[in-house]
């Protein structure tokens, strides 16, 4: 056997820190930049790799189509694509139509830090506008129709410095913050309730659900636990959530086989059992409703979120 196929194969994505960040890859010089650091760079990269870093990323794609991996979620990308990655959530663009000459230009990346603008926000309102976007950004957002805009606010980011660049930059956020055409990619995504009691009953069910997936939970006996009506409860959890109950606990599940698939060579059937499915035909078709493809599909195409060449 040789050395190479003695290696173990590589499950987990590659932490980015802040000392890589090299101006030869198309970093901002860390003198010049500040908690709002723009990115150029083409294809292919030492930078188109599986891997998550402690900072939001505001990621336009500018030339060429291929496949897109965010968290659990894979799909297609093509130029004007734009999507916002929150801390620590992987992801890798991997383009398939690469000319030989490659592309000088294909991404357009905004990173920022989270810990300023929350600070800030709890003294200025005014930024508080854009926490709840941020919330989404954990699950990582992709926005539709806004190929221009977008390029057109990062170039007034990239050429601004001070308070015109934070300005900039801000525009570009409230702006996402009222956009309407988007969609959640990786995993499920709690919205605001209406009071912090309420927050809490929820965040508790879903505790619930996510530390035990293999034990039974029905409707029933979490509404009783919570001094409701199964209807009511129905109510609270669909306006919480946007899902229904049973559509959430198979979100849930099938989420969690998303990552057993990545970072495991364990048998399907046995994943399925782990995670709640007690029937291998129901497991199956849940996974293919909620993926757009089977189990099997899922685990040879996320092989190729490491963007090997």
């Amino acid at each position: 056997m040789s050395s190479l196929h003695a290696l173990p194969r590589q499950t987990k994505p590659e932490l980015e820190h802040a000392f890589s960040r090299s101006p030869e890859l198309g970093y901002e010089p860390p003198e010049t930049a500040g908690f709002i650091r723009c990115l150029s760079h083409g294809f292919p990269t030492p930078l188109a790799r599986w891997h998550y870093h402690d900072e939001y990323e505001l990621h336009l794609i500018t030339a060429s189509s291929g496949k897109v991996f965010v968290g659990d979620w894979i799909g297609q990308f093509q130029p004007g694509q734009l999507v916002l990655t929150g801390p620590r959530l992987p992801h890798n663009w991997i383009s398939m139509d690469v000319p030989e000459s490659g592309y000088p230009q294909r991404d357009l990346v905004v990173q920022f830090p989270h810990q300023p603008l929350a600070t800030a926000a709890e003294g200025i309102a005014e930024l508080r506008e854009i926490l709840p976007l941020l919330e989404r950004a954990r699950h990582g957002i992709e926005f539709f129709g806004m190929q221009d805009k977008a390029e057109e606010h990062w170039h007034r980011i990239k050429a601004s410095q001070g308070l015109a660049r934070f300005a900039a930059f801000c525009d570009w956020m409230s702006e996402l913050a009222r956009c309407t055409d988007f969609r959640l990619l990786s995993s499920a995504q709690l919205q605001s309730e209406d009071s912090d009691t309420q927050l809490a009953q929820i965040n508790a069910v879903v505790s619930r659900i996510t530390d035990n997936l293999a034990a039974p939970v029905s409707a029933s006996d979490l509404a009783r636990e919570l001094g409701m009506t199964e209807s009511r409860f129905s109510r609270f959890f669909r306006r919480a959530t946007g899902n229904t109950f049973t559509d959430f606990v198979n979100l849930i599940r099938v989420n969690r086989a998303c990552q057993l698939l990545q970072e495991s060579e364990r048998y399907i059937t046995h994943i399925a059992y782990e995670v709640g499915f007690n029937n291998m035909a129901n497991f199956n078709r849940r996974f293919l409703d909620i993926k757009g493809m089977t189990p099997t599909e899922y685990r040879r195409q996320a092989a190729g979120r490491f963007g090997g060449r």
